[in-house]
Order: C-alpha cells, then sequence, then structure tokens
C-alpha cells in the first residue's frame, strides 16, 4: 500500500515541481524586485537597522492577544531556522550537487522582498475579533481584496497538509532518526514525546508559543553557527574550491564521486529551489500568518522583519551547513539528510561530540518549528472548517510524526514536504502578482512618512486598500 502511495506521491511531485513552476515563483520574486525599485538590494542597510539593530528597543507589548514584532519574527523563524536548514540543505546537495546552493542563493534575495510583501498584506488585511483575537494570512487578502474564495480555500488546504506532512510529520521524523543513529534510542518513544511537548505549548496560544520561541530559537541557532563556524575556519583554506563549486556546478552537470551519483543542472535548479522555499518560506504563504498577530506600528515595518528573515535564514545558516558539508569531502560518502551533515561534523569533532552537536540543534530547531506551525494549522484549518469543528480534530497535528516515525527512506517523505510546499505556495505567488500595487503602496505610505494605513487605525476602521 505505502509503494502505491509513494509512488503516486513521487508523480505528483514531478508535475507540482516541473520547469514552470519554478518559472513561477521566479517571475513573481523578480516582478516585485522590479516593482519596488530593487528595494532590497538598494536599502539593505536600512532594513537591517530597522529590525535586528533595533531588538532590545521593542516596546512592551500592550494587546493581550498581539506579541512584539521580535516574538513574531522568532516564532517565525522557529518554522524557518529548523529542519530545512540543516537536514534539507543536505538533502538538496545530496540529489542536486553542490550548484543547489547557488539557486537556493538566488531564490533568498529575491524572496527578500516576496516575504515582506505577503507579510505587509497579511498585516493590512487581518481581521480583530470583539474578543481581540487576531486572525490573518494569504486566506484574508484573497478574499478581502481579490474576492477569490475558491483560491483562499485552496491555499488554507494546502497549508493545512504543509503542517501535517512538512512540519508535525518530518520534524519529529528528522529528529527520530538522529537521535536514533546517535544514541538508539527508540524514534517512536522520540516523536511521542515532541508530540507532548508540542501539545503542552500550543494549548497556551500565540502568547505562550511567542515566548518559548523568544526564548528559544535565538540561543539555539547562535549554538549551531558557532560549531559550524569553526568548521568554517579549520577548513578556511578549501573555501575557494568549495564556492568554486557552488558556481560552476549551478550552471553544468556535477559528476558523479564516490556514494554520489551525481546531479543534472535541472535537478540543481530544483533541489535548490524547493528546499530554499522550504527553508525561508518566502512566497509560501506560512509566515504571514504568525506576523499578523504582531503589534506593529504599520504594515510595511513588519514586512521588513520578512526580508531580514530571509537573508538571516538561507544566506547564513543555510550556507554554513553547506559549507560543513561540500569543505569535509563527505559527499561522496553517499549518505543523505541528517547523516550527510553528522559526516560533515564528525570530519572535525570526534564522533560523540559530533552526535551532541546535531542531536542537540536538530531536537531544538524542529521542536520549535513543530511548535511554530502550530499557528499555521490552527489559521488555515479553521477557516477550512471553522472554531467549533477545529477545536474537536486539532489533536490529529500531533500524531502524523508518531504514524511515520519508522519509515527509513526519507527522500519519500521529502517528496510529501515538496508536495505541500507548491500546493500553498502557488495560490499565493498568484495573489501577490495581483496584489503587487496594493504592496508598493503600503510601502510607499510607510517609508514617506504619510501613514495613512497605520496598523491600529485599519484594524479599527475596516477600509482596506482595494486591488489597484
Amino acid at each position: 500500500m505505502w509503494d502505491i502511495f509513494f509512488n503516486a506521491a513521487s508523480n505528483l511531485d514531478a508535475f507540482l515541481w516541473g520547469p514552470w513552476t519554478m518559472c513561477f515563483i521566479a517571475f513573481v520574486s523578480i516582478f516585485l524586485t522590479f516593482k519596488s525599485r530593487f528595494f532590497q538590494l538598494s536599502n539593505f542597510r536600512y532594513i537591517f537597522s530597522e529590525t535586528f539593530l533595533k531588538v532590545f528597543q521593542r516596546s512592551d507589548i500592550r494587546e493581550k492577544n498581539t506579541i512584539s514584532p521580535f516574538q513574531a519574527t522568532s516564532t517565525s523563524l522557529a518554522g524557518t531556522v529548523g529542519m530545512g536548514n540543516m537536514a534539507g540543505v543536505a538533502t538538496a546537495l545530496s540529489i542536486g550537487g553542490p550548484g543547489a546552493i547557488f539557486w537556493m542563493w538566488v531564490l533568498a534575495l529575491f524572496g527578500m522582498i516576496t516575504k515582506a510583501a505577503e507579510i505587509t498584506l497579511a498585516i493590512h488585511y487581518r481581521e480583530v475579533d470583539d474578543n481581540g483575537d487576531i486572525f490573518g494570512g494569504p486566506m484574508l487578502y484573497i478574499k478581502k481584496a481579490l474576492g477569490w474564495r475558491f483560491l483562499a480555500i485552496l491555499f488554507s488546504l494546502g497549508i493545512t497538509i504543509n503542517c501535517i506532512f512538512t512540519s508535525s510529520l518530518l520534524q519529529a521524523h528528522t529528529v527520530g532518526r538522529a537521535l536514533d543513529a546517535s544514541y538508539n534510542i527508540n524514534p517512536y518513544l522520540t516523536t511521542s514525546l515532541m508530540a507532548f511537548v508540542t501539545m503542552v505549548v500550543t494549548i497556551g496560544g500565540v502568547r505562550r508559543i511567542g515566548k518559548f520561541c523568544e526564548a528559544l530559537v535565538p540561543l539555539m541557532t547562535l549554538l549551531y553557527l558557532g560549531f559550524g563556524l569553526i568548521i568554517f575556519f579549520a577548513n578556511i583554506e578549501s573555501l575557494p574550491e568549495v564556492f568554486m563549486q557552488i558556481l560552476s556546478y549551478a550552471f553544468s552537470p556535477a559528476p558523479a564521486v564516490g556514494g554520489f551519483a551525481g546531479a543534472s543542472i535541472m535537478m540543481a535548479i530544483q533541489m535548490g529551489m524547493a528546499r530554499g522555499m522550504l527553508s525561508n518560506e518566502a512566497g509560501l504563504g506560512t509566515a504571514p500568518m504568525v506576523h499578523a498577530n504582531a503589534e506593529t506600528k504599520h504594515p510595511f515595518q513588519q514586512g521588513l522583519w520578512g526580508a531580514a528573515e530571509v537573508f538571516f535564514d538561507t544566506t547564513l545558516v543555510c550556507t554554513i551547513t553547506a559549507v560543513v558539508i561540500l569543505s569535509s569531502g563527505v559527499l561522496a560518502g553517499g549518505n543523505s539528510g541528517i547523516e550527510l551533515l553528522l559526516d560533515g561534523f564528525s570530519s572535525y569533532y570526534s564522533t560523540a561530540t559530533a552526535s551532541i552537536i546535531i542531536s542537540v540543534a536538530i531536537t531544538t530547531f524542529c521542536l520549535s518549528t513543530q511548535i511554530g506551525f502550530f499557528i499555521y494549522f490552527k489559521t488555515a484549518l479553521t477557516e477550512l472548517v471553522g472554531k467549533k469543528i477545529f477545536r474537536i480534530i486539532k489533536w490529529i497535528y500531533f500524531l502524523p510524526g508518531i504514524i511515520f516515525a519508522g519509515i527509513t527512506n526519507v527522500d519519500q517523505l521529502w517528496q510529501l514536504a515538496n508536495i505541500s510546499v507548491a500546493v500553498s505556495a502557488i495560490p499565493n505567488l498568484v495573489a501577490l502578482l495581483f496584489l503587487s500595487g496594493v504592496f508598493i503602496n503600503l510601502m510607499q505610505d510607510y517609508i514617506s512618512g504619510k501613514m495613512k494605513y497605520e496598523t491600529k487605525l485599519i484594524d479599527e476602521s475596516k477600509k482596506y486598500i482595494k486591488k489597484s
């Protein structure tokens, strides 16, 4: 039965991630880049001065059901900095070769403005009910600005599938495999414990999730980057060759070496773009659903955090993972996923030390992702079935990781991740294309200082910008 299921998934994966999808993703990002006059490039310093450099200047949260801009970013990064940066990058290298990293960089560069756009629109079109509960995301700006109910439903369905397979399933599965490989811990026990912790945190609502991610994400990311940078500088003499491989094999087939089967140019592009979008989520439509809960003065002000997220996630964290693997020469060993990354760290640290580093990093990364994605799951599924039914069936979110814990073919599970990413991304990218004028309007309103569309004013008046 599983063979039939995964064969069908493989065919659907090949269709959804064909050349037309990659061209469409690139077109939307490039279109927004040109329409914003290359904002993410010409205002690179401005983006970071308004975001990470002001982390400690954030004001106290006044509304009971909102989170701070940094908590929103931490929760969003909890969904991005994780399995995609580690096992995802390793899988991209094992299937697409070194050239996949170049296309991951390209997607991130243009994706900065894409993520800024979707977060800006989500804040502007969000809803605040009488209890102060906030609901926002692509499904709302698709409905309110475009009136395309079917596309909103399709997006919500895609996100629900994405949360179940990519987050609840793959996050727990990756941790289960890592701890099983390093310490022979039963993966069913690991995934069950992760499901329990996730349940305890998420039942506390968006505020508890935000506080948890704000405390955990920066610490775990810095620790992983620190250990990775040690290998980076230890292998600094091989870095020119590493970056030459990344650039050359982005435009030519990567030859087979040892256990590495080689990769075509198309496979490098496909893996780079698919894993890049899964990692930084630019255009995927997930991040806007958590950023919509942020207490921010203006929609575009929060959108700047989205642009900074993409750069941090892909250009820094994913690059460190890639350099660790390529500079250590372990790609030729034939492993994939988390085992390949473990090989890379074991090339410098002892096997025991490398196991501890990877086990702690992958556990905290994947746990925070699984927790952060619950917001997306709740938002999307509530849109589909309503609040009352959601309260009954929400428990299905915690089960897939346990059910699939024993599957050993990681590439089969990644096919499910690719499908869910495409199904949710395509409707959102279509909406971003048609609402690009609204985004530019909001961007100019903030930069000019006119502030006609302040968040609090629109939340109260509900006088949204019409499609332009």
